[in-house]
This record gives C-alpha cells, sequence and structure tokens, in this order.
C-alpha cells in the first residue's frame, strides 16, 4: 500500500478527522497507532476517544493490505430505505417497518444449504459466511432492517470459555461457572478487537454488500442472559444453577455482570465503528426473573450498556445509533425499560399493545410482537392478525415484528405474508 493512502485510511488520521483531539495521541499527519495498552493508559482524559482507536486498529490491522478499499469501514453506499431508523426516532414514516428476530435461520433453505456439514460458531467466524447468511432473507423478502448473523454467546468465547454447539441440543458449555472461584478462569481484560474483530469484519462487508438497501442491525446478549449461559452450560427451563448464585453468591454476580457489561459495551461501539446502524440488546432470560431479582441483578446493568454506549460513541465523534432492548417475558418491568435509556422496546407475544403504548406513555417507540407461532395459520388469518396488532400499536413510533425468534420448520411463504400483511395494512392505516 502506498504511504498517501496508508496514512489516510489509518485509524488513527480518522479518529483525529472526526474532531476529537488529544495532545497525548500522535498528530493527524503521522501513521503510527499506539496499541490497545498504551491507547487505554495514556489518555484517561479522552478514554472513549481511546476505546474507538483500539477498535478501528482491530479492524484496520485484521484486513490484509491486498484487500479493495470497499471492505473498510469508511465511504458506505448512500441509505436508500430509512424507514426502520426514522421509525426507532419517533418519527413520520410511509409504512410500518417490519424485520424478524432469526429472519437469518433455519426456515430458509438456501440457509440450510449454507450451513450444511459445517460447525455453526466456525460460520460465526466466518466474515464471507456470515455476510452471506445475513443478505439471504433480503433476497426473498421485503425486510425494512437486516440484522448481522452471529450469536450471542460469541462474548463467552471472548472471556476464554469453550462454547459448542451440538446438533439436537443447542449451545453447549463442557465446562460452566460452578463457583465463584471459577471467575479466575475468564480473561479479565478482553482485548475485543483481537477476539471479536470477525464480527466487526462481517459488519463491514455486509453493509458495504447491502448498497444501502436498508439499514444494518448489530446486536449483543444483555449479562444476565449470558451469565445464565455460563453457568447453566446451556438452555435452562428452570435457571435454577444461575439463580442460585445470585441467592448465594451476589457479590461474585454482580463480579461477574460488571466484566460481562465492560466487554458489551466495548462490543457495541465497535460494531458501530464497524458499520452497525441500530443496536439490539437481547435480555433473553428475564422471564426467569422476579422483580426484585431483575431490579438488581440485570435492569441496572442494561441502563449502563445504554448510557456508556451513547457516551462512547458521542465522544468518538460516531453518529449515535438507535438502540433497542428485547427483555423477553419481562412485562413486568416495562415501565422501567422505558425509561432505560433505549430508543425502542423489544416486546413479546405476553403482552397486548394498547397496554404496552400505556405503560410506555410515548417515552420510546415499541417493536414486536406477533406470536410466532401464529405464522403457522393460514395466510388470510396471519393478515387478520397483523391488521389487529398494526391497530392496536398504531403506525407511529413503531416497528413491527414477532414476539420471538423465526422457528425451524415455519415456512418461508407465511414469512413473506407477514411481511406484505404490515406493508399492505400500515399503508392503508396511514392514507
Amino acid at each position: 500500500m502506498q504511504e498517501p493512502l496508508k496514512k489516510k485510511l489509518n485509524p488513527a488520521f480518522l479518529f483525529h478527522s472526526r474532531h476529537v483531539s488529544c495532545p497525548r495521541w500522535p498528530r493527524p499527519e503521522k501513521s503510527v497507532l499506539p496499541g490497545p495498552e498504551e491507547a487505554h493508559s495514556n489518555c484517561q482524559s479522552c478514554y472513549q476517544g481511546c476505546l474507538l482507536v483500539t477498535l478501528l486498529r482491530g479492524l484496520f490491522y485484521s484486513f490484509p493490505m491486498t484487500m479493495s478499499n470497499h471492505i473498510l469501514p469508511k465511504d458506505f453506499p448512500e441509505l436508500k430505505n430509512d424507514t426502520f431508523l426514522r421509525a426507532a426516532r419517533g418519527e413520520e414514516i410511509e409504512h410500518v417497518p417490519v424485520w424478524c428476530m432469526r429472519q437469518a435461520g433455519r426456515y430458509l433453505p438456501e440457509f440450510r444449504e449454507s450451513r450444511a456439514g459445517k460447525d455453526f460458531f466456525e460460520t460465526c467466524r466466518s466474515p464471507e459466511a456470515c455476510c452471506e447468511l445475513t443478505l439471504q432473507p433480503l433476497r426473498r423478502f421485503p425486510f425494512d432492517a437486516a440484522i448481522i448473523f452471529s450469536d450471542i454467546l460469541v462474548i463467552p468465547q471472548a472471556l476464554g470459555m469453550d462454547v459448542q454447539m451440538v446438533p439436537g441440543k443447542g449451545p453447549t458449555f463442557p465446562e460452566p461457572l460452578k463457583e465463584p472461584g471459577d471467575l479466575q478462569t475468564l480473561r479479565s481484560k478482553v482485548d475485543v478487537p483481537a477476539e471479536l474483530g470477525y464480527v466487526f469484519k462481517a459488519i463491514t462487508i455486509t453493509r458495504h454488500r447491502l448498497e444501502g438497501k436498508v439499514p444494518l442491525i448489530g446486536f449483543s446478549g444483555a449479562p444476565w442472559t449470558l451469565m445464565a449461559y455460563m453457568i447453566e452450560g446451556g438452555g435452562s427451563t428452570t435457571h435454577s444453577k444461575a439463580k442460585r448464585w445470585l441467592y448465594r453468591h451476589p457479590e461474585a454476580s454482580h463480579q461477574l455482570l460488571k466484566q460481562l457489561t465492560d466487554v458489551i459495551v466495548e462490543y457495541l461501539v465497535g460494531q458501530v465503528a464497524a458499520g452497525a446502524q441500530a443496536l439490539q440488546v437481547f435480555e433473553s432470560h428475564a422471564g426467569c426473573l422476579g422483580p426484585v431479582e431483575f431490579y438488581e441483578f440485570a435492569l441496572p446493568y442494561l441502563r449502563d450498556i445504554s448510557k456508556r454506549v451513547k457516551k462512547c460513541l458521542k465522544a468518538s465523534g460516531l453518529e449515535e445509533v438507535p438502540m433497542i432492548v428485547f427483555a423477553k417475558d419481562g412485562h413486568y418491568a416495562l415501565e422501567a425499560l422505558s425509561q432505560s435509556h433505549y430508543e425502542v422496546v423489544g416486546l413479546d407475544w405476553t403482552i397486548e399493545p394498547q397496554s404496552a403504548r400505556a405503560r410506555t406513555e410515548g417515552k420510546v417507540s415499541l417493536q414486536g410482537n406477533m406470536d410466532p407461532c401464529a405464522l403457522y395459520a393460514p395466510k388470510e388469518r396471519i393478515s387478520e392478525i397483523v391488521k389487529k396488532m398494526l391497530e392496536g400499536f398504531g403506525t407511529r413510533g413503531y416497528i413491527a415484528n414477532l414476539g420471538h425468534g423465526l422457528y425451524p420448520d415455519m415456512d418461508p411463504e407465511s414469512v413473506g405474508a407477514f411481511v406484505e400483511a404490515v406493508h399492505t395494512h400500515s399503508r392503508q392505516l396511514l392514507k
């Protein structure tokens, strides 16, 4: 690479070009970039800026120099359909936007063909594979957003845990955390660009190959949900092992939750630096907690994530993106979630739309919440259910989705009927 081009693409130069200054950092005309340790230790006055440069450093140096410029996190194609982003911010729209959790999934035959014979997490670590899987549903359906193909359990892997996807069983931790002393086996400091840079690469490549068709959503699991997996060793109906920690080892529980939060914040900021235009935080296991435990062990960390990500993006000169929190079965905390600094609150199917609107008092946009199993109904019935859902939520500050992810045995034609019904009925309501 020629020196002028290398300097132009150097993350330190890009960082300073965003009008964030620090006398202890290299001047823009220099192309020397400190390592992560130096970035975090030399500049306490602009920690967020140092964080961004560290993340960009991971992106920059993980791309081979021979690759073309289009895979760098800059000069993205102009966005053609911003309906999802406008709805997230409560702005006027021409139709209600729609996307589906797990829209890149096993219900698609092309997904199954792409994944055949391949290890799940090996696929997650392949930016090209993740890009292809992310784009597949967009070729079939007129979704208003894409969500990067990845998995929430890449974070426990980054912390040093072995996670395997066992056919017929799901995610499995051969050596889960059993006692507080096991926390010593986790990495005390995670080099996020080194451990999770493959996700950043996937986001950057996908953002370019979307060609501005729709926005790209990045995501992470929430601290409590990740903690539950790390202790249970996989899925669970009771989460009794993880909840045992909350009651028997509250201090160790908070220690782990804080450690996860720190990694999640850096991970989400890195996704935005890589090109993500919105972020969703999945608190998938909210329903196994009662209100008291949720307010102590889940909500504070959800709030911390949203506030710190926004603060970091602002300090780093990155554009603030809408953030969505989805706490499945956390209906008891809906009012608190609407005041947790997220622009959108995702809902499962157990909440009435009118009730959700009344309880959130217009503070946030809402997302959801059709029962995924409604997709087993005939197309005419799906259309009726969607119409009623739209009438309940209204069209302003609303993103249509399911109340959970798509199931593997669902018919793609039913998904298409759902998307079409949202667009058709919402346009009629907006006339």
